[in-house]
């Protein structure tokens, strides 16, 4: 009975012993795991500040003022030109240049048909008239060949009252300025074989000076300028006779 007793006795320590190093481990295993994250922590630390970007690009750039670069900054860099430009500026100067010379022979021969206009006019002798009329006649064939420029009344250049006005200036005779107040002045003439040498031809739109058989003095437009023309250049519209000396 007493070995039994002993038996049951050291089995009972024996199943005591065991479970007491079965609680034991789990404790020291969750002591290993704890001290495990630990160290983990420690190692691998939490970043705690944002990183830059080292791949993202520049958006601006600060540079002192007075910074200087060698010299650099003063260089005076040659313009050169690509083939295209040159070929362009090529291109337009013969362009320019044919232009030019197409101007120089239209002038010239409009210069030419001018000449051959008043040389097929049969001239008329003023020399052989006598009166205040004929002298100013005589007067104003001095200025063929002066320009016209619309609105002026000056031998630099006038329009055709303008030019009336201006040579009747010179005998003393204020004019109105247009064409169609010079077409009210002085003494009606009735018909043009009544006219003589000094009277004004004019109407709403042009004025000239009547030198006699049929023709007058006028500046006719920036083509022909101030010439010696019949009195076609009305146009056939009718105008008035005006007699002021």
């Amino acid at each position: 009975m007493t070995n039994v007793k002993n038996i049951i006795s050291a089995s009972v320590a024996v199943i005591a012993t065991g479970a007491m190093f079965a609680c034991v481990a789990p404790f020291a295993s969750a002591d290993s795991a704890q001290t495990s994250a630990v160290v983990s922590s420690r190692s691998f630390p939490k970043a705690s500040s944002v990183k830059k970007n080292l791949f993202a690009e520049s958006t601006s750039t600060s540079v002192d003022e007075n910074s200087k670069w060698g010299g650099i900054e003063t260089l005076d860099v040659p313009q050169t030109e690509s083939q295209g430009e040159k070929e362009a500026a090529a291109a337009a100067a013969a362009q320019k240049a044919a232009d030019e010379a197409a101007a120089a022979q239209s002038a010239a021969a409009a210069a030419a048909s001018r000449s051959e206009q008043r040389a097929s006019i049969p001239q008329v002798d003023l020399g052989k008239m006598t009166g205040t009329g004929a002298e100013l006649a005589s007067f104003s064939l001095k200025f063929q060949g002066y320009p016209y420029v619309a609105g002026g009344n000056t031998p630099a250049g006038w329009d055709c009252s303008g030019f009336v006005q201006y040579v009747f200036s010179q005998f003393g005779i204020s004019l109105p300025r247009t064409s169609g107040a010079q077409a009210t002045v002085g003494t009606p003439v009735a018909s043009l074989a009544d006219a003589k040498p000094g009277d004004i031809l004019a109407n709403g739109t042009h004025a000239a000076i009547y030198i006699g058989n049929g023709q007058v003095m006028n500046a006719m437009n920036p083509v022909q300028g101030t010439a010696v023309s019949d009195v076609s250049v009305f146009g056939g519209a009718g105008y008035s006779i005006r007699r002021v000396m």
